[in-house]
């Protein structure tokens, strides 16, 4: 995946295209985690992009890259199929990671205790989100 479509993924977009993408990933985040454990090495720092896109204080343009790269990573059909084994998650983790990068500094220590916690909680067996 090029630098070109990545740029396009991660455009914040208007307020519409950044509401319709946070319900897509509230309503989709906590499944998409639980598949893609294995296949994100990163998966804590994708979790606290989601409390940081979903943290008002959060800067609205960051909070649009993080909600464009999280609503691809729900989407299971999407540039590789998240279905295909050993490749689904590839382009979803080049999308994450070239998001993270960009906003790094916007991810606060609450958002990554809050990931840590949240992911001890689904190691666990709880039902985040759903």
């Amino acid at each position: 995946m090029d630098d070109v479509k990545i740029g396009e993924i991660l455009e914040p977009g208007s307020d519409d295209q950044r509401r319709s993408r946070e319900e897509r990933v509230r309503a989709r985040f906590w499944k998409t985690v639980r598949k893609a454990a294995k296949a994100v090495p990163f998966l804590e720092e994708v979790v606290a992009g989601y409390f940081c896109a979903l943290d008002p204080a959060t800067p609205t343009k960051v909070r649009g890259i993080l909600l464009a790269s999280l609503a691809y990573f729900v989407v299971p059909l999407d540039f590789i199929p998240d279905i295909i084994l050993g490749l689904g998650f590839t382009d979803d983790v080049a999308v994450l990671m070239a998001a993270l990068t960009a906003i790094r500094t916007n991810i606060t220590p609450a958002h990554r205790a809050a990931a840590r916690k949240a992911l001890e909680d689904l190691d666990r067996g709880g039902s985040l989100g759903d």
